[in-house]
């Protein structure tokens, strides 16, 4: 169960990510492919041509970042739904009623007690 809450978190992260910041990488293929020179913007100055290929480099780090968290969210998903991983535990490490080992040593120490 934890896994598969992971899983839709990380893909859910993923997907705000790409899409609230990821506008603002798609203009450097435009640019690059429609232009040949690239600019970097700021609100205070006026734009400044910069080299395309730091752009690009910066727009591929981005999307392999978001991309990273999609894949990991679904192979946590994966994870989740095998659901295996839940049921191996070891004997000695179980608790609960249905325990021998619990009981075991609960009757123990309940029949020094009567003594």
């Amino acid at each position: 169960m934890r896994f598969t809450i992971i899983g839709i978190g990380l893909i859910f992260v993923g997907f705000i990510i790409l899409g609230t910041l990821g506008e603002s990488y798609q203009a450097a293929t435009f640019e690059s492919n429609e232009f040949g020179t690239c600019y970097e913007y700021s609100e205070d100055m006026p734009p400044v041509e910069i080299n395309c290929s730091y752009k690009i480099f910066d727009q591929t780090v981005f999307f392999g970042v978001v991309i990273g968290f999609i894949i990991a969210g679904i192979i946590s998903l994966v994870k989740g739904v095998k659901g295996d991983w839940d049921n191996k535990v070891r004997p000695e490490d179980m608790i609960g009623p249905g325990n021998n080992n619990t009981n075991s040593q609960n009757s123990d120490s309940d029949e020094s007690d009567k003594k």
